[in-house]
């Protein structure tokens, strides 16, 4: 049975616009619930699946089909202020999860409902449940919440505090009929508010951009207001915590996870969500492809979950290890795992050498620096420190940070780093990035760990343009073989235009606000000034690379 755009009565005398998909037969069933902000009809229509791209991107609530057929009833809703549902969007805000908590009571009292609700659904989706599942509604049982950022300002809009500008206009274009209620002009004050819209109107590295600019200039139409909101927020505050899933406080089991190539959105999140969480959990990190639209890869995974939690099936899920990643190479695999980051794990440093090179091998006193400009009137460019071949099959998987001395002729550094694997025939493959703000640099000692350093992103501090400055880069975890022969290279840059990806998630991951004053960049690699990246070794390279080139020798025939 289907039901379309049926009301859910909010306490504060809205409603809310869902689709009810449930069995024919009689009886009562455990309900799956997915809440969104994009077009309600996207997600259930009888589509073939296909890449994700821009028309379909949004189609994240799975095939209630599926879950219908298998004994379950699957209601889609609408957030508020978005599609049909009435009242407006707050952009995930207190108000929006108040409203989810209502839906589950309401859909828990329904005939056709055996009193267990879940939560399914990839990103937006991800999202809210972890959201509510902070809350602990009573019928609430589970979630499979996989790729769903964690932090707001620095998984979603602010890498490193640098701002994300592509993926900010391309999802602000996605919200389907929305209304938004503007958070800055609700909560700033009038007097506060006006002085923060003129300094965006005097930002070139903002107003450089069409899509922001039309956004400053009509702050209160369309998907405008967020903008703004995201805008006039460039440091980690109040508008941020409030939206920030309280993981902490989540008591239900709950499934997350993600895969390798949603470094610059989902990825980050999902490991925070591993450390916090401390109800029954699972974790899965895939293959470094996206998931298909509409989305359909997880329903048996997802319904093993869901039938031992929702309906008390004992599927054995539960006694298999916690933890599942896919290692990428050659050799690509599934490994399980107990912990993260993995117990044999050995962050070896790789230090920034003059001539580009990458070695296990000290630094020499004064061997100096390697510059690069960067100017939008003459080159973006970066430098590159690649390491000699390997000799056997290394294994890096885990949490991977760099440290990196620079100076600069301006008061403001912007830091984009990335991970590479160069074959011998020279074939790229991009593995993982980081980002920093030089300005947001500041680290809060007490909350960082070895393999992952926490910024406030709460007080900005001009960079010393006397000498070089210290600056502390979290890359974004991966698992990943370099076979024999293979190179690491790892690239610095300020800018994260120059290199040429193909995928679209590589250039999702790209378009960031970049520093309009033109600079030249110095990389200081010398006994006081040692920069190194950290990588997280879990098996191979016991001796190290070999800079006379350490090829093994063939057998020698009878």
């Amino acid at each position: 049975q289907i039901e379309r755009n049926v009301s859910i009565p909010m306490s504060d005398g809205i409603t809310l616009s869902a689709d009810i998909f449930r069995p024919t037969s009689t009886g009562a069933f455990p309900s799956l619930l997915g809440v969104h902000a994009y077009d309600l009809d996207m997600q259930s229509a009888p589509s073939r699946p296909q890449a994700m791209q821009g028309r379909n991107a949004q189609s994240e609530a799975g095939d209630p089909q599926f879950y219908v057929r298998r004994g379950y009833a699957h209601v889609i809703v609408n957030a508020r202020g978005t599609g049909r549902s009435q009242g407006e969007y707050s952009h995930y805000g207190p108000r929006d999860v108040e409203d989810v908590v209502e839906v589950i009571a309401w859909i828990a009292a329904q005939s056709w409902c055996s009193g267990n609700v879940g939560m399914f659904g990839a990103s937006y989706f991800s999202v809210c449940a972890k959201q509510v599942a902070a809350r602990n509604p009573p019928a609430l049982k589970a979630v499979f919440a996989p790729y769903g950022y964690t932090d707001f300002y620095r998984d979603k809009f602010y890498h490193g505090g640098i701002l994300a500008v592509n993926f900010l206009t391309f999802w602000s274009k996605q919200l389907a009929g929305v209304k938004v209620r503007g958070w800055s002009k609700e909560n700033l004050g009038e007097t506060e508010y006006d002085q923060r819209l003129e300094a965006l109107r005097n930002n070139r590295d903002l107003m450089i951009i069409p899509e922001l600019a039309a956004a400053v200039a009509t702050p209160d139409t369309c998907a405008h207001p967020l903008i703004v909101d995201v805008l006039m927020n460039p440091l980690d505050g109040p508008y941020w915590w409030e939206r920030n899933p309280k993981l902490e406080d989540i008591q239900m089991p709950i499934l997350i996870g993600a895969s390798w190539d949603m470094y610059f959105l989902h990825l980050p999140g999902e490991f925070r969500a591993w450390e916090k969480i401390t109800a029954p959990k699972k974790m899965i990190v895939g293959p470094p492809v996206y998931l298909d639209r509409p989305l359909y890869q997880y329903a048996f995974e997802s319904l093993r979950w869901f039938d031992h939690w929702l309906k008390g099936n004992d599927t054995g899920y539960m006694d298999e290890p916690p933890i599942s990643l896919f290692v990428t190479g050659a050799d690509g695999r599934w490994l399980q795992a107990d912990e993260w980051p993995l117990p044999q794990t050995l962050w070896h440093p790789f230090y920034m050498h003059a001539d580009g090179l990458l070695s296990e091998h000290d630094h020499s006193p004064h061997e100096g620096a390697t510059s690069y400009e960067d100017n939008n009137y003459n080159a973006r460019s970066g430098v590159d420190f690649e390491s000699p071949p390997m000799v056997e099959r290394t294994e890096v998987i885990g949490p991977i940070t760099a440290t990196i001395y620079a100076s600069t002729t301006q008061p403001e550094l912007l830091l984009f780093v990335s991970l590479w694997d160069i074959s011998p025939a020279g074939d790229k493959t991009l593995l993982s990035r980081g980002w920093l703000r030089g300005t947001l640099r500041e680290e809060c000692i007490e909350k960082s760990k070895p393999w992952l350093c926490h910024h406030t992103f709460q007080k900005a501090v001009a960079v010393d343009t006397s000498r070089p400055t210290r600056f502390q880069v979290n890359l974004v975890p991966r698992a990943h073989v370099f076979q024999a022969g293979h190179r690491i290279v790892f690239r610095v840059s300020s800018c994260d235009t120059a290199e040429q990806v193909t995928s679209f998630f590589d250039q999702m991951g790209q378009g960031h606000v970049l520093q309009q004053p033109p600079s030249w960049v110095s990389i200081h690699h010398d006994a006081d000034h040692p920069s190194v990246i950290h990588l997280p070794i879990t098996s191979g390279n016991r001796i190290g690379t070999f800079m006379s080139g350490g090829k093994l020798a063939a057998p020698v025939g009878r």
